[in-house]
């Protein structure tokens, strides 16, 4: 299958649902891309939603309510089948629009909200799911173009500073805080944008994962646009 993503060994592209689900993550590949070049206005969709707040769930009821042109109807009928597909799998999907998320914005060293490159944790089984449909998408980067914060002597040093206790509890105070998952990219590393349209499958951190967690982050928005994002 040829596309932009083909030549990445981070990344396997599938033609189909099922193989997005079922193939395994292997080796330095910890990303799957169910590849696809979708027909249908999704701006027409963005444009009739109501944000509330930052970032508001949208429901199926809520699409199918709105009043849409031949081409936003295809993009509806795409965004439910979606919906349904993860459904049918086992997972959660959520559609949001969204303005932004919220900043962390605490320590001038460290950052843990998901414009930082970052990777999910879960205690069992999982893995992230997520299509942009509209608007900015989310970057991923390569684990051997990443260091985890943590590692980095100056930021450690200033993690130690703020660790009110024991040394041997350190380690769990940078889990409570989600410290460890965050990642600083190298000065010459190449973040991969996931592009419209396409469903994606990231590795998760949990117990039983085979390969390295998918670092990615969530992209700064565009001036004015909403995003239109599927995620679980």
């Amino acid at each position: 299958m040829s596309n932009i993503f083909s030549d990445n060994s981070q990344i396997g592209v599938v033609p189909t649902f099922s193989d997005l689900v079922h193939n395994n993550f292997r080796g330095e590949m910890n990303a799957l891309c169910w590849y696809r070049n979708l027909d249908g206005d999704f701006n027409e969709i963005v444009a009739q939603l109501s944000l509330k707040e930052n970032i508001t769930e949208v429901d199926p009821e809520d699409l199918i309510a709105l009043q849409l042109s031949q081409k936003g109807n295809i993009a509806r009928e795409i965004i439910l089948n979606d919906l349904q597909l993860l459904t049918d799998f086992g997972a959660s999907p959520s559609l949001n629009l969204l303005k932004c998320y919220e900043r962390d914005d605490e320590f001038d060293f460290i950052s843990t909200d998901v414009y930082s490159f970052h990777v999910d944790r879960s205690p069992i089984a999982t893995d992230t799911f997520l299509c942009t449909y509209h608007g900015a998408a989310s970057d991923i980067i390569a684990n051997t173009q990443a260091e985890q914060k943590i590692l980095i002597p100056e930021i450690r040093a200033k993690l130690k500073e703020l660790h009110d206790g024991p040394e041997e509890e350190f380690e769990d105070f940078l889990k409570e805080n989600y410290f460890d998952l965050h990642y600083q990219v190298h000065a010459d590393a190449k973040p991969v944008n996931l592009g419209l349209g396409h469903l994606w499958r990231l590795a998760v951190d949990h117990p039983k994962q085979q390969v390295l967690p998918c670092i990615h982050r969530a992209p700064e928005e565009n001036e004015g646009e909403y995003r239109l994002l599927l995620i679980c």
